[in-house]
């Protein structure tokens, strides 16, 4: 290996300048172990990084509990998709678990889940959102009925059937 080798091989291993590396293989007599020796004790470089291991408990800082890491896991997996598939299954959960009751005259003429209505909502919207406002003005009456609280809905539910009497009664009033 030539001069101009060494200097390049010595320059990139120790990451010092051009001069700094020829200086070295100058003083060790181009010698590639003796110039890494010379520029370590020079204080130009840095040597080897040193490695210890221990049996001893207190010693190892590697250590993690495993609750620990299982959170840490579980954390950095709880991504976006995630959360939605979390969000879509407490829906279609609700929506299962749930029903729409149809009533007129405090009789119950139908119930369905509410997950057959999201469905048919997405599918027949131009027919159903027409039938339910006319059945609102025929004296239907809406609720929602199931294992959840849905006393919120039920309110709304109610503010639509009293809309709709209001409407009624301003129509007989012509």
């Amino acid at each position: 290996m030539e001069q101009l080798e060494k200097v390049e091989k010595l320059r990139a291993r120790a990451n010092v300048t051009y001069e700094e590396a020829k200086e070295a293989l100058e003083a060790s007599n181009w010698d590639l172990l003796d110039a890494m020796v010379y520029l370590e004790k020079s204080g130009k470089t840095q040597g080897p990084s040193r490695e210890t291991y221990s049996t001893s408990y207190e010693e190892q800082t590697q250590y993690v509990s495993v609750k620990d890491k299982v959170k840490e896991q579980k954390e950095a997996d709880d991504n976006i998709f995630r959360k939605l598939g979390r969000l879509v299954g407490i829906v279609i959960r609700k929506c299962l678990d749930n029903s729409l009751c149809v009533k007129r005259k405090e009789k119950e003429i139908l119930r369905v889940p509410i997950v057959l209505v999201v469905i048919a909502l997405v599918l027949m919207w131009q027919i159903l959102v027409p039938a339910f406002i006319i059945g609102l003005f025929l004296g239907c009456q809406y609720s929602f009925e199931g294992k959840d609280n849905l006393n919120e809905a039920n309110k709304v539910m109610e503010q639509a059937s009293k809309m709709a009497d209001k409407a009624k009664d301003e129509f007989k009033k012509l």
